[in-house]
């Protein structure tokens, strides 16, 4: 018996101690908490190279949209 006792101690010690070192937040938007996120994440290297060198190959449309030709807007 006393051993069940002991064990159900450390339980509930180590679910406490979960509990304590997992702060809830709330969240005004689901942007805001993108942003929590992407600070709390890291990127891998190999994940950032590969797109530096993908976007590095991206160039702007040859030609402006009908839309921007018409109304006069530009790309830059």
């Amino acid at each position: 018996m006393k051993q069940q006792s002991k064990f159900s101690a450390e339980q509930n010690s180590e679910t406490e101690h979960q509990a304590q070192s997992q702060q809830q937040r709330e969240f005004a938007s689901p942007e805001e908490l993108l942003r929590f996120d992407a600070a709390q994440t890291s990127v891998p290297s190999a994940v950032a190279e590969r797109l530096q060198r993908s976007t590095e190959t991206i160039s702007p449309p040859p030609n402006p949209s009908w839309w921007r030709r018409f109304f006069g807007g530009t790309n830059s």
